[in-house]
């Protein structure tokens, strides 16, 4: 299958320079530091991203730290084990066992596997450690559904007895009645995946359902009054770049509250079919589509992409694209932050739910 055609490779042209004849100074400032001097870097790109911000003042960065796993740098300090902790109702269990993640994104999280049990761990959460919010998750059956509803009584007792609890939840794919029920239960953020290439769904997630069908959870969930914050993930369809740019169509013709990208890893790919890292580029020239079009929301870089100088070039162009937020930074993104003149905060939650969406809410779990 030949490579999607993307319009963001030219989205930026270079600047020569300045209008006053001075050189751009980002591309300098980010060679003086020291996690970054050696990374090869586009300064073409470096510099269009600053003429983009001319005139435009860049906005707080958040970075975000929530304690799905442990994190550390010299930069930020982590936060407790409990947070800001993520629950799965299947466990490690999931019946699609999509290729680019294997169910190894539900490995880390606490197993609740029946609604007592929930109910249980997060009462003593909230007893012992001043829980202020959770994720909650799970694997999905071959519909790629997961199975709340037995939950749901649950937590809306939970909400009952302590109001203050931000709720996230990973939607899969659902109807209208079922972003209503999830609605009804209190679930205050919605997550779903947005994919937008057919051969993607059908080879990576092994899926058999169409392309819409992402659409309609989408449109299903911004009808409730839940926030909603997509997931695109760049080079699902084993590290290559298909279908990103259908499913930023799909996020920018919807009132989200946020929109999250992040970037496919290599390490949880099965043996016998391996994915290609993305290019840093390639990435970057997403970040630049997305911060574009998506302009009414915050536009977050979420917890997975690849380790490394990957990890060190991915996250200096999602702060130099614009971004509003940034889960678990790479060492030096602070100093990049300070150097480019962005203020920041810190967040001890999800980046899809301390946020501020189209409603001009915020709620911080720290």
């Amino acid at each position: 299958m030949p490579p999607e055609k993307h319009i963001w490779v030219s989205e930026y042209e270079k600047p020569a320079e300045k209008a006053n004849g001075e050189t751009m100074a980002w591309f300098g400032a980010l060679k003086s530091i020291e996690p970054f001097d050696e990374l090869p870097f586009d300064e073409a790109l470096v510099d269009a991203l600053e003429a983009a911000a001319v005139g435009q003042p860049l906005g707080v960065l958040r970075f975000f730290t929530p304690t799905f796993r442990a994190y550390a740098s010299e930069e930020l300090k982590g936060c407790g084990k409990t947070s800001f902790p993520a629950f799965s109702i299947t466990g490690g269990a999931c019946a699609l066992n999509c290729d680019h993640c294997q169910a190894k994104i539900l490995e880390p999280m606490i197993a609740a596997t029946s609604p007592a049990e929930l109910d249980r761990k997060v009462r003593d959460l909230v007893l012992l450690k001043d829980l202020r919010g959770f994720l909650l998750s799970g694997g999905s059956n071959r519909r790629n559904e997961v199975p709340y509803e037995r939950y749901y009584p649950t937590i809306e007792k939970l909400k009952r007895d302590f109001p203050y609890l931000r709720i996230a939840a990973h939607s899969a794919l659902l109807d209208e009645r079922r972003a209503k029920r999830m609605e009804a239960a209190g679930i205050d953020v919605a997550m779903t995946d947005v994919i937008g290439a057919q051969d993607t769904i059908r080879e990576v997630y092994h899926l058999d359902r169409p392309v819409a069908d992402f659409e309609a959870t989408l449109a299903a969930l911004t009808q409730t009054s839940m926030e909603v914050v997509p997931h695109i993930v760049i080079g699902l369809h084993y590290g290559r770049l298909i279908g990103e740019e259908t499913a930023l169509d799909i996020v920018a013709r919807h009132p989200v509250a946020a929109l999250v990208l992040v970037v496919v890893t290599p390490i949880y790919a099965p043996a016998d079919k391996p994915f290609a890292t993305v290019s840093t580029d390639d990435v970057a020239r997403v970040f630049v589509a997305a911060r574009r079009r998506v302009s009414r929301a915050p536009v977050q870089l979420g917890c997975i992409r690849p380790p490394g100088r990957h990890k060190l070039m991915t996250d200096a162009y999602a702060v130099m694209a614009g971004f509003d937020g940034i889960a678990y930074p790479a060492e030096g993104i602070v100093a990049l932050a300070r150097a480019i003149g962005r203020p920041i905060e810190q967040d001890h939650a999800c980046c899809s739910i301390a946020l501020d969406g189209l409603a001009g809410r915020r709620a911080c779990a720290a």
